[in-house]
């Protein structure tokens, strides 16, 4: 949605304040090179509609001392939902998209029926934990699978067996849950959220113009002159092909599975973790299987990271391994956008750092040196939140827009 000149300034000084408050008018006027008058103008709207507070007076220099403003966090508060293959999280977060309580369930839906009850559970379950509900302004829910805005469709990914099968969920979700809650409903890609809240709420990316969030090796969020990028209809981020009959038409001697076909969130090492173990039960121990107390079914990539940080030798070639192969991927993607930040997440970030350094040395290794130099690679800062964080932040700037 184009947002008008007056929702962008409105937004700007909403999120000066968020960032950098307290501040003077001078100061936010300084900040976003508008004068001094039509920065006022705003500020008295947004005074009396108690979306900012005047504060303690700053020192002066010489004259009145000017009065301090900020962002009033009580003024609203938003529910956020990120919801996978995984699990559902979901948060409530203030205006100042601080995390007033988190609500988490496992196991995933399982189909479109069980994604509707899913949510309105959840949504149920996280405005009850607020007092004053009226001022909850708004729900933002962060999706995996295909988002189409001009249709209105989600194209929700359902494991089946080793593949993928992409169901489209023709019930209006939007509109199912305006008419449930009475609240205005913004519907987003995961990763398209978890990248907004990252550069939302971190201090270091505030200044970050072109930004890639993986999503671990499936999708990716994207901002590109500091707007997030969502293409012409909404599904942008997904660096693989997909194709049902891929096997039969797309074979990559390569890597396995290939680069460019649709990849596991945890990249594959869960699968090829239990593979392992499986074989070396009868003749050795390994660190996870320490942590699962012998249960190869409850091996998770928590419990692979856990033992790869204590130097189990199955575990590091797992990680090793899967990082060189995500190297690759992000590498592609750095030669096509040349972006400044990758941020790793979507559960990869809880990895060791050895993780991370090979990634690194993989995108170095694959990018042309202009692009590979420029380009700085770290964790997620938000983990797990990231999505649910996002959604609520997107929807919480669609509606202080106006």
């Amino acid at each position: 949605m184009e947002l008008t000149e007056r929702e962008k300034k409105n937004l700007a000084i909403l999120e000066t304040l968020r960032r950098f408050g307290p501040l003077s008018k001078a100061e936010i006027s300084k900040n976003l090179n508008l004068n001094v008058v039509t920065t006022s103008n705003y500020i008295d709207n947004l005074l009396k509609k108690r979306l900012v507070l005047e504060k303690e007076l700053d020192v002066s220099e010489g004259g009145r001392r000017p009065v301090l403003l900020d962002v009033n966090p009580e003024a609203a508060f938003f529910v956020g939902i990120g919801i996978n293959l995984f699990n559902t999280l979901a948060v409530l977060v203030d205006l100042k998209g601080n995390i007033i309580s988190r609500t988490k369930r496992e196991p995933p839906p399982k189909n479109a029926k069980d994604i509707v009850d899913n949510l309105q559970g959840v949504i149920c379950e996280t405005i009850e934990k607020m007092k004053d509900e009226d001022k909850i302004r708004g729900i933002g829910i962060g999706i995996a699978g295909i988002i189409n805005k001009k249709e209105g469709s989600i194209r929700w990914p359902e494991k089946i067996d080793r593949g993928y099968n992409y169901v489209t969920i023709s019930l209006p979700l939007k509109e199912i849950l305006e008419k449930t809650f009475s609240l205005p409903v913004l519907i987003e890609n995961d990763a398209t959220c978890a990248c907004f809240g990252e550069r939302f709420l971190s201090a270091s990316l505030a200044e970050v113009k072109n930004l890639i969030y993986m999503f671990s090796g499936v999708g990716c969020g994207i901002v590109i002159n500091g707007e997030i990028f969502t293409g012409t209809t909404g599904c942008t981020g997904e660096p693989a092909i997909f194709n049902p009959q891929e096997d039969n038409l797309f074979n990559c001697e390569f890597a396995s599975p290939c680069f460019l076909k649709r990849w596991e969130q945890d990249l594959g090492m869960v699968e090829e973790a239990k593979r392992q173990l499986t074989q070396i039960k009868d003749i050795g121990k390994s660190k996870i299987l320490e942590l699962v107390e012998d249960d190869i079914e409850k091996v998770n990539l928590r419990t692979i990271f856990e033992a790869a940080k204590t130097k189990d030798q199955i575990s590091l070639s797992i990680v090793e391994r899967a990082a060189r192969r995500l190297g690759v991927k992000i590498a592609h993607l750095v030669n096509l956008l040349n972006p400044e930040i990758v941020v790793i997440g979507g559960g990869l970030e809880e990895a060791p750092l050895i993780f991370l350094e090979i990634v690194k040395e993989n995108i170095n290794s694959w990018t042309f040196e202009e692009a590979g130099n420029a380009v700085k690679v770290i964790y997620s800062e938000l983990g797990e939140s990231a999505c649910a964080v996002g959604a609520a932040s997107l929807v919480m700037q669609r509606i202080f827009s106006q």
